[in-house]
């Protein structure tokens, strides 16, 4: 099965591990959706992991995706452009004809794959470079891993690993990526001043000496087509500069160079483009401003917004997206839906538990998203850990903290009176990109989604939690003010749960209730209740109607 493969169907990931390790002598290690590595992988960076351990990994974790460890030990370097900004500073120290082992991100961005060269390490924040670089010390994922949401890589047509085999990187790019990274150890300048001595790198030959001339000439062609000059002139300008070296020159060397340069700026749109269109179909939202794509981009020179702008003008035509009722915004057109077989349905139930006797009023199906609402010290936690007690004996129950550690978390678990070994669920640490780690046909308890800024975002975070589940539910805690029944997200945060409670100062209230278990409406129910001990809910005053 060949590596440009990304039908799963036909070869497992474990089979394509095997094939990267045994017939490339690549070091490869499992890496999880958060693009973190399941195991300590400091080690395989000197020697290579056994058949043996793959095939434990890969039996443990069949879905991880596959990362290469880059630098001597697999002999390959890789340049990372996410943008197409990023992929076109690549590309100016590359000659037109260049080949090497490329890959797409599930992104929209490339992966580059180069023989490992001496002194070559991984590029880190400080550096004055747009696209970032995997050598010694680094790993990168490859094909045909796929990532939380389901998106893969895939080596490109014609361009896989087993095809083209890595060439060695220019020596240009060697020598400005030494510079900036002085020769492999951390320099203390900042960044503007690595991009000084990155420039000054390029600078050391004069343009147009013997032996500089074919890169000179493509160059200045490629400068004057960026800026705009039409082909005559750009003609006119070579035959100038030719002219004056006062020797016979080839008219076609000329004209060759000028359709060089004409044919990358071309590809520079298509890439853009490309990247575009990858970003329309990742973003999920609703709508945008132009402005964000350029920004998410980094492109701001004027051909580079050109671009941009043709590029959604396209997605327009196609209608993929439709313009907004400002200037410069736009909305993706939702063409496409589920099919409901509503035939084929279960009607089974899940038969959790919930603390204040919630399920009296509520019944709970799969893929239900229930949102737990509270300002501080309200006790959010420790109603989900209630729930936990009440339901670990009778379902699988994953549990992600993003607040407590392992010694608060047994304070606080010691406080139910129950022994430790007693409590059956799964407790992880976790602060971010819950969507990656929820488990489709467990229940998952999220405590708590922390945004800081942007809230809006918080109901685009639930629909991508409920669009993960399967059979599964999850109980999401969010932060809120007090005085207010919604919390961080306001009311895009009530869009996809099918119970919202709020808890403030001893009182539960249903803001939404959905899919009643009897003929009572339970939205706008309060509860009054005193919390014991941190952990014992004593209801003072049952459900009633507020």
């Amino acid at each position: 099965m060949g590596l440009k493969a990304n039908n799963l169907n036909a070869t497992s990931f474990l089979e394509v591990a095997l094939i990267y390790c045994e017939q490339f002598g690549f070091s490869i290690i499992p890496v999880r959706p958060d693009k973190k590595p399941f195991v300590k992988w400091e080690g395989f960076q000197k020697h290579r992991p056994t058949v043996e351990e793959i095939e434990k990994w890969w039996t443990k974790w069949p879905d991880a995706m596959i990362g290469i460890v880059t630098g001597s030990i697999s002999g390959i370097d890789v340049v990372d452009t996410d943008t197409p900004k990023a992929d076109d500073e690549l590309q100016s120290y590359l000659s037109d004809s260049f080949v090497c082992p490329t890959q797409r991100t599930p992104g929209g961005g490339k992966h580059y794959v180069f023989e490992h060269a001496e002194g070559i390490r991984n590029t880190n924040d400080r550096s004055p470079f747009k696209f970032h670089v995997r050598g010694e010390g680094g790993y990168f994922i490859a094909a045909p891993s796929q990532n939380g949401t389901g998106k893969g890589y895939e080596w490109l047509d014609g361009l896989s690993i087993e095809e083209v085999a890595p060439p060695p990187m220019p020596k240009t790019l060697i020598n400005s990526l030494i510079n900036a990274l002085g020769e492999g150890e951390r320099n203390s300048k900042t960044p503007k001043e690595e991009q000084t001595k990155a420039d000054e790198s390029r600078r050391k030959q004069k343009m147009f000496e013997n032996g500089t001339r074919d890169n000179s000439l493509f160059h200045t062609a490629n400068c004057l087509v960026k800026g705009g000059m039409v082909r005559e002139e750009i003609s006119q300008v070579l035959e100038a500069v030719m002219s004056s070296w006062g020797e016979g020159y080839d008219q076609k060397w000329r004209e060759d160079k000028i359709e060089s340069a004409f044919k990358r700026a071309g590809r520079k749109e298509r890439n853009i483009a490309e990247w575009v269109r990858n970003w329309v179909n990742e973003s999920r939202r609703g709508q945008f401003e132009s402005r964000q794509v350029r920004l998410e981009a980094d492109e701001s020179s004027k051909e580079g917004m050109h671009a941009i702008n043709n590029a959604l003008s396209r997605l327009v035509e196609e209608g993929i997206i439709e313009r907004g009722d400002k200037r410069g915004f736009y909305r993706i057109v939702e063409s496409e839906c589920d099919d409901i077989d509503f035939l084929n349905a279960s009607t089974q139930t899940i038969d959790v538990k919930y603390p204040l006797g919630i399920e009296r009023y509520i019944i709970t199906l799969p893929k239900n998203v229930m949102v737990i609402a509270g300002s501080k010290d309200s006790g959010k936690t420790a109603y989900l850990l209630n729930f936990v007690q009440m339901n670990m004996n009778r379902f699988p129950i994953h549990y992600f903290s993003s607040e407590m550690g392992r010694i608060e978390f047994r304070k606080r678990l010691e406080k139910f009176g129950l022994p430790l070994e007693a409590w059956k669920f799964n407790p992880k640490e976790r602060s971010s990109n819950f969507v990656d780690v929820i488990q489709p046909d467990d229940i998952n308890v999220i405590d708590y989604l922390e945004v800081s800024e942007d809230f809006y975002r918080v109901g685009g975070m639930l629909r991508e939690i409920y669009e993960k589940l399967n059979q599964g539910i999850a109980i999401v805690a969010l932060q809120k003010n007090r005085g207010r029944d919604t919390g961080v997200g306001g009311d895009r945060s009530l869009e996809k749960p099918r119970l919202y409670l709020s808890l403030e100062s001893g009182k539960a209230k249903i803001i939404v209730g959905k899919n009643w278990a009897s003929e009572v409406n339970p939205v706008g129910f309060k509860l009054d209740f005193k919390l014991a001990a941190g952990c014992k809910f004593i209801i003072e005053k049952d459900w009633y109607k507020g």
